[in-house]
């Protein structure tokens, strides 16, 4: 009996008789797909329409049918026999005569039993059976995800039961549990760096700027390792931190007083003890408060005052934490055209004070706005001027956004070769600043709409997921990545990943009414319509796309929409 070996787990690859079959035998991507689809499924059989019905959504049934049928061909010559697939009845069966071997089950039974004995010896043994994620290179097929998913869960369920803390943060570095059962260790040990270390590694992964934070459990227990008996007392920025951490825990659960007083009072512990970060978390914590309020604009005006006056040192750290709120604001809901007189009002008040920073920020804004206006010329000398003071003052997330709106401007002049070259530019600068969660997957988006092609900005979207997939990303940030992959992907045909990329965008864009996030997300469903064949359903969603993104002041953008609907 022949015998058969699948590996789905960290690479596709496929054994016969304890050979291995060659990777060129499978460039036929749609015969390998067929043959992961089966091995994954419940006794590696499928009803012929379920696989057509998944790999060929948009087509019509007779289409489908030949495209499955071609697939099969070129599956059974990668396997070298007729018989690895068999078609007799409406079910298509893999290997049906021989020994199969799935890694991706295997582990799955290994868990299942080692889970149902409750044993922790056994729990870690059969994860060590996991070989890594289920198809990374089929990340973005719908079919795959929900059995990819149930094997990450199941992972995580042994090395918990093994209470194995430190690879659980190996795959999912926030989870909470893991560094808390870390946290107990090290205060029963009596070790309290060890317990403050491990919450500081938490707090970097649930980011202030973010408006995340530990849960109430976490918090409680970095403060019980700083009352520890016996040890030095807590220092200052110790003692901020857990404040921070706890005005966090009041803002998720809706007391925005007292998030308020905790906030202020660990402004006040870093100014006196100059803890630039901690500043800026302050900074940006009473910021998310102010703009969930609607006073942003004015906290900000005498925060930036204070700073410039009082302590112009630490106007960095406080400009960082509200540049994206700044951001934020000019995809509000009523467009960009509200925060032009504020920005000219700012520019006022920094030259009065002498305030590199302030300037930097006011000429970034008006440059921002400008360029959403279609307004070129003034665009370019405002954000050339911003890109120029950011540098002077060693603000990198300002620096990193004058760059990139810059590149955008030559993107519309159609100096692509220009806006790549600055693009790489404005992406080295923001991996190296403390806004890098907001600012890489904003290089990144702005990367794939500068491509040359198709085929080069789909190559952009590929390039992204690797460098993004172990970083923290800010969601209404990604916005820009994940319209762009969206319509790039469904003009590259690839229509399950465009719609998985717009279906996220139009959960991020949910998170706030209006804007012109929300007409991008209209434009994104008729370049996906469009690629589908729905060419009159795609020509009334780039309508209705023009007209959102005439109403927040964005011409340009509108007008390449109702080009879209006429053509």
């Amino acid at each position: 009996m022949a015998t058969c070996e699948i590996r789905l787990m960290g690479t596709f690859g496929v054994r016969i008789d304890g050979r291995a079959v060659p990777q060129r035998a499978w460039r036929h991507r749609r015969a390998t797909e067929l043959v992961k689809m089966l091995a994954l499924a419940d006794r590696h059989r499928l009803h012929r329409e379920q696989l057509m019905d998944a790999m060929w959504p948009d087509l019509e049934a007779e289409a489908a049918a030949a495209n499955l049928r071609k697939a099969l061909h070129y599956a059974r010559r990668a396997f070298g026999s007729d018989d690895a697939l068999t078609t007799a009845t409406e079910m298509i069966e893999l290997w049906p005569a021989g020994d199969l071997s799935v890694d991706a089950a295997r582990f799955e039974e290994a868990a299942r039993a080692a889970l149902d004995s409750g044993d922790r010896e056994a729990s870690a043994e059969a994860a060590g059976l996991y070989a890594g994620e289920l198809l990374p290179e089929d990340r973005y097929a719908s079919w795959a995800d929900e059995p990819r998913g149930r094997l990450r869960l199941r992972l995580l369920e042994l090395l918990r039961r093994a209470e194995r803390w430190e690879q659980i943060l190996e795959i999912d570095p926030a989870d909470e549990t893991a560094h808390r059962a870390l946290m107990q260790r090290a205060i029963e040990a009596g070790d309290r760096r060890a317990a403050v270390r491990q919450f500081e590694q938490l707090r970097g992964r649930l980011r202030t700027d973010l408006g995340m934070g530990p849960d109430e459990a976490s918090v409680a227990l970095y403060e019980r390792a700083l009352g520890m008996e016996g040890q030095e007392p807590p220092s200052v920025a110790e003692r901020t931190q857990a404040l921070l951490a706890r005005g966090l825990v009041h803002l998720n659960s809706g007391d925005f007083d007292a998030a308020e007083r905790t906030a202020e009072e660990a402004r006040a512990l870093a100014i006196d003890a100059s803890l630039g970060r901690e500043i800026g978390e302050a900074s940006g914590l009473l910021g998310i408060l102010a703009h969930m309020r609607g006073r942003w604009q004015d906290l900000f005006r005498a925060e930036f005052m204070a700073s410039v006056r009082r302590s112009p040192e630490i106007a960095a750290f406080v400009f960082d934490a509200h540049l994206c709120l700044a951001e934020f604001c000019l995809c509000g809901p009523t467009g960009h055209e509200e925060i032009v007189g504020y920005a000219h009002e700012l520019l006022a008040v920094a030259q009065e004070a002498g305030s590199v920073q302030g300037r930097a920020l006011a000429e970034l804004l008006l440059g921002e706005a400008a360029l959403f206006s279609d307004r070129l010329a003034p665009a370019e000398t405002h954000l050339t001027r911003a890109a120029a003071l950011h540098e002077q003052a060693q603000a990198k997330a300002g620096h990193a956004i004058a760059t990139q709106r810059l590149a955008e401007t030559a993107i519309v002049k159609g100096q692509r070769w220009r806006a790549r070259r600055l693009l790489l530019r404005a992406l080295r600068i923001a991996e190296g600043a403390m806004l890098a969660p907001h600012l890489v997957v904003r290089m990144h988006g702005a990367l794939v709409e500068a491509a040359r092609d198709v085929a080069a900005a789909a190559e952009a979207v590929e390039l992204a997921d690797s460098a993004l997939a172990s970083q923290v990303v800010c969601p209404p940030c990604s916005m820009g990545f994940r319209v762009a992959a969206s319509m790039v992907l469904a003009r590259s045909g690839r229509l399950d990943e465009a719609r998985q990329r717009l279906d996220e965008a139009e959960r991020t864009a949910g998170m706030w009414p209006g804007g012109p996030w929300h007409a991008a997300v209209w434009e994104a469903r008729g370049v996906l319509r469009h690629a589908e064949g729905e060419r009159d359903q795609a020509a009334a969603l780039f309508r209705e796309a023009g007209e959102r993104f005439t109403g927040v002041g964005r011409p340009r953008d509108a007008a390449r929409c109702r080009a879209a609907a006429e053509a």
